[in-house]
């Protein structure tokens, strides 16, 4: 569930859900085909290339089964009231992209472990739908099929993020803790550490003596590992300067200005009033506009004594109006619902406080 992102191609949609196999799913389903070639052919010697029909119908089953990993994570997100984007298969496995966090760490849990006890159950069934069959190539596909999900399956309930274990044990830590952050942060760590163990596993499992596909295997995977945690990381550290999100504290300080003011003028006027934004005020006083300051930083020096003030400004809109104890996430979903590069701060009396630079907030969520 950690890994990918939405590929071109669409196949459809499962409970209201989009599907989507991304292109990299086509490579490793020849990298499956011709990687495993040689050991269905030590099973199989007789069949000459009908071996590479045998991998390639497990990678299709084992795909099979990931896109019932995925759905299970999605249905129930669903069933739990969070809403889901839609469902990708790439080259590592699958991704389900849901709305939002869950809110409680009750249903982080549910959803982060339906996905693996619904490939453990995918393992149980192909084992006994093995044992009564008797012709040699659907019984070799069902047990290799059940062995495939079965570590699948043990794989995700590592505790470690980004799989699937990870997100238990973060809502398991902040079940216990009250701490949301402290669970992603705990779980991260994890999934760094597990990172670097993963590396040693060709090692281990050849007696020292890997082979080349195996190392780079586990590199990829150890990689994908340490990015996914790291990331989770980074979002936990932006989390926790949240509540440092706020208009009141972040705006700059702003003069009205009359629209038709030189740009050089409006400048002085800014000086000193000590302010480092502006705003256009009407002939009634009423703010207009906010002065866009990537605009004015780029418009020549010598021209500035030629150009109105209002050719650097950006028309007030629905949305780039805030009050001044908007805050944390209230802020983060007002500015995604109007993205604009400032918005107008007033004060409780309805006159002006201030302006909210987009850039602020975002050297406040990402300062060290």
């Amino acid at each position: 569930m950690g890994f990918g992102g939405r590929g071109s191609i669409r196949l459809g949609r499962v409970f209201g859900v989009p599907v989507y196999v991304s292109p990299t799913w086509f490579i490793v389903a020849a990298v499956i085909t011709i990687g495993f070639e040689p050991i269905v052919a030590r099973s199989f010697p007789d069949l000459g290339a009908g071996t590479y029909a045998i991998t390639f119908a497990f990678a299709v089953l084992l795909y099979a089964s990931v896109f019932l990993h995925e759905v299970s994570h999605a249905v129930t997100s669903i069933r739990l009231g969070i809403a889901v984007r839609g469902i990708t298969l790439h080259f590592l496995g699958g991704h389900t992209e849901i709305e939002r966090e869950s809110p409680t760490p009750g249903r982080d849990l549910l959803v982060s472990a339906a996905g693996p006890l619904v490939s453990l159950a995918i393992g149980g069934a192909a084992y006994l739908a093995a044992l009564p069959v008797d012709a040699d190539i659907p019984e070799y596909l069902l047990l290799v099929l059940a062995s495939a999900n079965v570590i699948v399956g043990a794989f995700n309930l590592l505790p470690a993020l980004p799989l699937d274990g990870g997100h238990m044990l973060r809502a398991v830590v902040w079940r216990i803790t009250g701490d949301e952050n402290r669970g992603t942060v705990v779980a991260a760590r994890a999934g760094q550490v597990l990172a670097v163990a993963v590396i040693g596993v060709p090692f281990l499992l050849a007696g020292g003596r890997p082979t080349l596909f195996g190392i780079l295997w586990a590199a990829l995977v150890a990689l994908l590992l340490w990015n996914g945690a790291t990331q989770a990381l980074t979002v936990a550290r932006m989390r926790a300067r949240l509540p440092e999100l706020n208009t009141s504290r972040l705006a700059r300080p702003a003069v009205s200005v009359s629209a038709d003011l030189p740009v050089s003028e409006a400048l002085r006027q800014a000086r000193e009033a000590g302010a480092t934004s502006m705003i256009l005020v009407d002939a009634a006083g009423r703010p207009i506009a906010v002065v866009n300051e990537s605009a004015l930083a780029a418009l020549p020096e010598e021209r500035r004594p030629w150009v109105p003030i209002s050719n650097m400004a950006k028309s007030l809109q629905d949305g780039m109006v805030l009050g001044p104890g908007v805050s944390g996430e209230d802020l983060l979903r007002a500015m995604r619902r109007r993205p604009s590069s400032e918005y107008l701060v007033l004060d409780e009396t309805g006159r002006v406080y201030g302006v909210l630079v987009s850039a602020d907030v975002d050297s406040a969520l990402s300062a060290r």
